[in-house]
């Protein structure tokens, strides 16, 4: 075995005792360099170490650079990878960093770094969730359409509610314009709730309850809409490339039908 082959099998390989120690260190250090970010945030703590705590942050940002590198170059298919979930958020945890040279505070976003922990499912023997993963996303494509018609459909009412409740209630009460009207309309019909806004006369009230009373029949129509598909949805293998990090494989497959890639630890 090459250098390239037993460097792929210690950083997507967790199986083994060095993949495992691998991933547990980066799990670890990626915590500890979202903390880094957190306590950065906090103005006290900012004005007395916010230069040292700036300095691990790139300390950290050139480790998982490197880290992101050597998994470009070990992988059969780098495009494949780079193109994947893990090699998305891989770049997206270093690329913040970098822009905050040009965009100042820019560097918070690297709380986005937080998600390479999803490597955790691989550490404790948990990959045939990945696929669980998987037929969700293919149910949330599937159900595109319907869900856009459904957002256009609550849209709608929003904007017809809430200019119905601008002329009901009229400034004297709070619902100073349409656009103003339209959020408390959101707010209701999403039994969210604020309060900073409330009707006043008893129509404005009797039309308030009625979107309380809808929101509540509104929220479950998307999780039907998924469920559906996903009950339609065919679930695939456990089998997981480790070159683009997609499932649905056949138990048997030896080569990744999407990369081309030899599936390694099928499980």
């Amino acid at each position: 075995m090459d250098v390239r082959s037993r460097i792929r099998k210690i950083i997507f390989d967790a199986d083994t005792p060095a993949g495992k120690a691998y991933d547990v260190v980066l799990i670890l250090t990626i915590t500890c360099s979202v903390c880094a970010v957190m306590l950065d945030s906090i103005a006290s703590i900012n004005r007395s170490y916010g230069a040292m705590l700036y300095m691990i942050e790139w300390v950290f940002t050139a480790l998982f650079t490197v880290d992101y590198l050597i998994r470009l170059w070990c992988v059969e298919s780098t495009g494949s990878y780079a193109r994947s979930f893990f090699g998305i958020v891989d770049l997206l945890g270093v690329i913040p960093t970098y822009l905050s040279l040009m965009f100042p505070g820019a560097h918070y976003l690297v709380a986005i770094r937080y998600l390479r922990i999803l490597r955790i499912f691989r550490v404790f023997k948990l990959v045939a969730y990945l696929e669980e993963a998987q037929l969700l996303l293919q149910a949330l494509r599937n159900s595109f359409r319907k869900i856009v018609v459904f957002l256009f459909t609550v849209l709608t009412i929003v904007v017809v509610l809430g200019s119905l409740m601008y002329v009901v209630e009229g400034a004297a009460n709070g619902f100073t314009n349409i656009p103003r009207s339209i959020y408390w309309a959101v707010v209701t019909l999403t039994t969210v709730g604020y309060g900073d806004i409330s009707p006043q006369t008893p129509l404005g009230q009797a039309v308030a309850a009625l979107i309380m009373i809808l929101g509540y029949s509104i929220i479950v129509i998307p999780t039907g809409i998924v469920t559906v598909d996903m009950v339609r949805s065919p679930a695939g293998s456990g089998v997981i490339c480790k070159g683009c990090s997609k499932a649905g494989h056949d138990t048997d497959a030896l080569y990744c039908k999407y990369c081309g890639s030899s599936i390694l630890n099928k499980e």
